[in-house]
């Protein structure tokens, strides 16, 4: 090989290195960007894909648990309006059907994906069938494990909501009892939606 083609190799072999360091980098910064609650995968409802949570950090997250035969149901409805609402400030609704509660969620992934399609219209981000409550033990969903640690407070029916700041910390735990629409989880939504 001449001394041309040698000088041509060890450029390209240095923006290679570069590339791949600065590749390197640019997933730390990521991982850096991204709340420790957040920081982790979980397999959206419709196909079963992992999706990374990382992707809603810095917005208003609303983590709730869903069942598809519960008096509460119908709180669907008041999530979809909720996500509508307040979507383009920076709020997002997550769904996680689970059947630790009455046995209210029977169903297949692709059947609630359907349910909540077709009956609610459901257009925020929902993921797999999941444990939440503290009897599943080890089976438990981590992100749900992490959420009952920073608020004290487990899920004990479904559509229980957790409310999470911008900056990843957890800010308030609602029971089903409170519904999308109540007035004191409206303003806790809009005071995170507004601070820095």
């Amino acid at each position: 090989m001449d001394a041309f083609n040698i000088r041509v190799l060890r450029t390209r072999l240095k923006s290679l290195i570069a590339a791949g360091l600065l590749m390197g980098c640019a997933a730390s910064a990521h991982a850096a960007g991204c709340p420790a609650l957040l920081d982790r995968s979980m397999l959206r409802l419709q196909d079963e894909k992992p999706q990374n949570l990382c992707q809603y950090s810095g917005k208003v997250v609303v983590v709730v648990n869903t069942a598809s035969y519960c008096g509460f149901t119908s709180q669907y409805k008041g999530l979809e309006a909720l996500y509508a609402r307040y979507r383009e400030r920076g709020l997002v609704v997550l769904g996680f059907p689970s059947n630790d509660f009455g046995s209210q969620e029977p169903g297949s992934n692709q059947e609630i994906a359907a349910f909540c399609s077709s009956t609610f219209g459901v257009k925020f981000p929902m993921f797999t069938k999941t444990r939440v409550s503290t009897s599943a033990g080890a089976d438990v969903n981590p992100l749900y494990a992490e959420l009952r640690k920073a608020t004290g407070s487990a899920p004990r029916w479904n559509f229980h909501k957790y409310v999470i700041a911008k900056d990843g910390t957890t800010v308030e735990s609602y029971s089903a009892l409170t519904a999308p629409d109540d007035k004191s989880f409206i303003e806790t939504i809009e005071k995170l939606l507004a601070a820095p």
